[in-house]
């Protein structure tokens, strides 16, 4: 990515100040981004000295704000909107698709199938301009951009600001669960499909246990630990489409800052943001581990 952060920050305050910064002042900023006279090796072990402090360096297109300060700021915003749309997504998908593998070739199953396998082509960005024409300018039912009602104190204590942050975040929660519970119905319709025509699940029906136990107790538990561990493989795809889903929206979460700092080449910002995203994908796969000794007892005899 062509582009030197230090001519971006001068211009930046130059916008600010309306003062024309000096080629001293031009390396005076080079040296505030990492020492020009130490080798890379050097500068890369400042760097990772100061990330584990938490000084990710000053944001550019925020200057003099810290990085970290704008993203504990944002940070709220898309946790809430994944943690939300992903939880729903997947109960959904999982869900209809355990119903829907138990019988396949049924009513249900030819009616969502389809259904399922459309949304799951559908790129997020492309939902979410679709949602945004139909649900909030066409409808009116939702607000277009942003947050919250500016209007409305941000104080977290609130009710009013709570409700207007509900009203504002429908919308990009609905359109990714939109485009995130398609492909888990499809995935755990397909494994129901395979775990239902084991033996252990012919031999349960033939002793008379019911459907309901059958479907659930037995073949359900088995069926959706792919599902489970393709949650946190997927935390990256899905985290990929909530910033494409926050830039249609204006949502003020990570997501949208990340479209900020890439337009204004905001690369301390920007490293930022890519290591917070590397950490979500690696504590997801940590979790997604542990769930799957503790839902299969296979893994702990092995």
């Amino acid at each position: 990515m062509p582009g030197d952060p230090a001519q971006a920050l001068a211009l930046q305050i130059t916008r600010q100040t309306g003062a024309q910064l000096t080629p001293e002042m031009l390396d005076s900023i080079r040296t505030l981004y990492g020492d020009p006279n130490t080798n890379l090796l050097e500068q890369y072990v400042s760097y990772l000295g100061s990330i584990v402090t938490g000084d990710f360096g000053i944001a550019v297109s925020r200057y003099p704000t810290p990085v970290l300060d704008l993203i504990l700021a944002a940070l709220p915003w898309t946790l809430f909107l994944v943690g939300v749309s992903t939880i729903v997504a997947w109960v959904v998908g999982t869900g209809l698709g355990i119903i829907v593998g138990y019988r396949p070739g049924g009513k249900l199953d030819n009616w969502l199938t389809p259904i399922s396998q459309f949304f799951s082509s559908m790129p997020s960005f492309w939902v979410a301009l679709v949602c945004l024409w139909i649900f909030a300018l066409t409808l009116g039912l939702f607000p277009s951009s942003g947050g919250y009602d500016p209007s409305v104190p941000f104080e977290i204590t609130n009710f009013w600001f709570l409700v207007s942050v509900l009203q504002y975040g429908a919308l990009p929660i609905l359109t990714s669960i939109f485009v995130g519970f398609a492909g888990w119905l499809f995935a755990m319709r397909n494994m129901m499909v395979t775990t239902v025509s084991e033996d252990y699940v012919t031999l349960a029906r033939a002793e008379g246990l019911s459907n309901r136990r059958v479907t659930f107790r037995y073949a359900a538990r088995n069926a959706m630990l792919p599902n489970v561990t393709g949650l946190a493989t997927s935390i990256g795809a899905i985290l990929g489409g909530v910033v494409l889903t926050e830039i249609v929206y204006t949502y003020p979460g990570m997501g949208y800052l990340l479209f900020n700092a890439i337009t204004t080449k905001d690369y301390p910002l920007m490293q930022a943001i890519f290591l917070m995203i590397v950490l979500a994908v690696l504590i997801a796969n940590f979790i997604a581990d542990s769930l799957y000794v503790l839902l299969d007892p296979r893994t702990r005899e092995s």
